[in-house]
């Protein structure tokens, strides 16, 4: 019992000392009136000149005998709109939260207190998010009250909820990637040039969700906020892991040491040789170059994948999750009756469709469209520490799943057509899939989840050399073998099947 109070103790006291950073900071920015004042000037004004906007378009569909679902749709967005910009220019209080101080000549009092890492970096990034929040919600307030007495519309109370806790998430992620590049930055200029890689991709969610509001899906809005708050959930992670005074005051100035980056890369893709009981060096150069081939594929490879574990079995969450999307999609988006009128019972059917499908599958299309999929998840993976890399393997075995599902519905054997069309080519081309996106995930996740005694930048290039050797030793040949069978073997075994 004492040993559980003092671990509560000692927990209040880790969130109390975040609150008085917090409550610092926040006094800090109140008394700042020059970066106030223009704040809450573009806040005010924003909304005023949406809700003109809005009246404007709604007098014109009026006019115009339009419908009044434009104006139940545009008013919504505007609203989410008016919310997101404040955050947008309210960043630069984020942005200068440690390089500012720094350059300030202010934070040095504050890193020599008995503080722990944690605490001053959590409560600082408490503070920042203080102001964008608050000009978010002024600005809705204005935009709802200008609504309701010029306009007489009031957004359903669900509606409302949906956009407040979009745009707060929006604030939480922007904010915690802002104070991320605020401690690893030098000058307050060199941040404010960063920003625009959380402002624009921030920018192009906020699109897509106008795009989904138009069509009027709110429901997949409420998946977008999950995204968000596990995105914000690993930034804070991340920037708590980087986060060190002692490099923070030593850092002067910023150098891209490209030298010595290349020779961890290096480092890192070599591998363990197979024959330990001899030098490599006294052995002909077949034998080395059979030993080296054989370190990788008998050593190199399955250690890689053993330490891939965890990052596997988000994968495998994530298959599981596409079967069950494309299984939803398959019930809301049914195909057309007759859509599979004729999968070929006869010899002379499974020939033409055998023939039409070698004709319009070429080997190298096949390649370079899987290789250009898997790619971009890998990149789309980076900027997303994994997830978007999960993203597109999802999107193209739920696609495999709806068509299976809606082949069952129309009265086919989906054991037949997956048999026919997937598995030949499938056998390999899935399993590489699978272990490019594990790797990829990896590669993404090593911001957040780096070893112990490790820093971020070498877990990462560790991840990437990892990737690099898989791609080149496993995943690549399959993929070529795949790419042939699919546009030679595939038909063969579905003329064979079908007309058999």
């Amino acid at each position: 019992m004492a040993k559980v109070a003092a671990t509560h103790t000692g927990w209040q006291r880790d969130v109390r000392a975040t609150l008085v950073v917090c409550e610092r900071e926040i006094r800090d920015i109140l008394r700042d009136w020059r970066l106030l004042t223009p704040i809450l000037i573009l806040t005010l004004l924003f909304p005023i000149l949406a809700n003109f906007t809005a009246a404007e378009v709604l007098d014109f569909v009026g006019r115009r005998g339009g419908s009044d679902l434009v104006g139940e749709r545009l008013l919504p967005f505007l609203l989410m709109v008016v919310g997101f910009f404040p955050i947008s220019f309210s960043l630069v209080i984020a942005l200068e939260t440690f390089v500012g101080e720094k350059e300030r000549k202010s934070l040095e009092p504050l890193l020599a207190s008995p503080l722990s890492d944690g605490q001053l970096y959590l409560g600082k990034t408490l503070a920042a998010m203080t102001a964008p929040l608050a000009a978010s919600y002024i600005g809705i307030t204005v935009y709802l009250t200008a609504l309701y007495f010029f306009q007489g519309w009031r957004p359903p109370l669900h509606l409302l909820a949906q956009i407040l806790a979009l745009t707060t998430a929006e604030a939480l992620v922007m904010v915690s990637g802002a104070v991320i590049i605020s401690s690893q930055t030098t000058s307050v200029r060199a941040a404010n040039l960063l920003a625009s890689f959380i402002i624009i991709p921030m920018a192009l969610l906020v699109q897509g969700e106008s795009v989904i509001m138009f069509w009027g899906q709110y429901t997949t809005l409420w998946w977008i906020l999950a995204f968000l708050l596990v995105v914000n959930i690993l930034l804070v992670r991340m920037g708590v892991r980087l986060f060190s005074r002692e490099e923070l005051l030593g850092r002067e100035i910023d150098m891209m040491q490209l030298g010595r980056l290349w020779r961890t890369f290096q480092r890192h893709l070599s591998w363990e040789w197979w024959l330990f009981d001899r030098e490599r060096e006294s052995l002909p150069p077949s034998v080395r170059w059979i030993g080296s081939v054989a370190g990788l594929y008998l050593r190199e490879i399955p250690a890689i994948i053993g330490r891939s574990g965890a990052a596997f079995l988000v994968v495998l969450a994530g298959i599981a999750g596409a079967f069950f999307v494309g299984r939803g999609l398959a019930i809301q988006y049914p195909l057309p009756e007759g859509f599979f009128p004729a999968l070929p019972a006869g010899p002379a059917g499974g020939a033409s469709l055998a023939a039409d499908w070698r004709e319009s599958i070429r080997p190298l299309w096949v390649l370079g469209h899987n290789i250009r999929a898997l790619t971009l998840g890998t990149v789309l993976g980076v900027f997303s520490f994994g997830s978007l890399a999960v993203a597109v393997l999802m999107a193209t075995l739920a696609s495999v799943a709806y068509l299976g599902f809606q082949v069952a519905w129309a009265g086919h054997s989906p054991l037949l057509f997956f048999l026919a069309w997937v598995a030949p080519h499938g056998l390999l081309e899935i399993p590489a899939a699978i272990l490019w996106t594990t790797l990829a995930v990896r590669v993404g996740a090593a911001f957040v989840a780096s070893p112990r005694g490790t820093t971020v930048g070498e877990a990462w290039l560790k991840a990437l050399a990892d990737l690099a050797k898989v791609l080149l030793a496993v995943v690549v040949p399959a993929l070529v073998i795949a790419a042939w069978i699919e546009s030679t073997i595939t038909p063969q075994v579905a003329q064979w099947l079908y007309g058999g």
